[in-house]
């Protein structure tokens, strides 16, 4: 079974709404039950990440396996696959980026949208500008960026505390505040 139709299977089971992984290889095999559950996220959370998910194919996948979801936020990690088309294209990577995120604005005009960085921890050059330009796209389209390029160190029980108490005060997704959005996205990204 091919991944749309895996995910198209899925997504007939599941809920409207909630937050969607929307990435590359590295994020199929995030254990997004078992973080959910350690870290009590009361969200609906879904994975529909594609092992060649490139930004050229992007605005399609989007629209066969994330789209009928009708999510309430996109977490995208997408330009893994890209490297060489950035390298020799950035505006062109740019372009496809933008019309990606104004799909994904004009399907659901209250989707909150967070752009992942490329993690890069070895200091690679081209990673490092790809991730400016997409901190610089997240500025101009009001989306989150989130920083997850530099290894950082990850303490799993005060990360847990941290999201308990936010959640405690009120600040959930149900609620529309947007800022465990960069915790959440640490913890879904950073987990390993």
């Amino acid at each position: 079974m091919t991944e749309i139709k895996k995910y198209s299977a899925l997504n007939d089971l599941a809920e409207k709404g909630g937050t969607v992984i929307f990435g590359g290889k590295e994020d199929k095999d995030i254990p997004l039950c078992e973080l959910r559950q350690a870290f009590e996220l009361g969200s609906n959370y879904y994975n529909r990440s594609f092992e060649n998910l490139s930004i050229t194919n992007a605005a399609e996948l989007y629209l066969s396996s994330v789209a009928p979801l009708a999510p309430e936020t996109v977490l995208l990690h997408i330009g893994e696959n890209d490297l060489d088309l950035f390298e020799n294209n950035p505006d062109k990577f740019l372009e496809l980026y933008r019309e990606l995120v104004c799909k994904i604005k004009s399907e659901s005009r209250d989707c909150y949208i967070a752009i992942v960085s490329l993690k890069n921890y070895d200091n690679d050059s081209l990673i490092a500008k790809l991730n400016e330009r997409l901190k610089y796209l997240a500025d101009s389209e009001r989306c989150e960026f989130v920083d997850v390029s530099q290894k950082k160190v990850w303490n799993p029980r005060s990360t847990k505390d941290a999201i308990s108490f936010i959640c405690s005060l009120g600040f959930v997704r149900h609620l529309k505040s947007h800022e465990p959005v960069y915790d959440l996205a640490r913890t879904l990204f950073c987990y390993a």
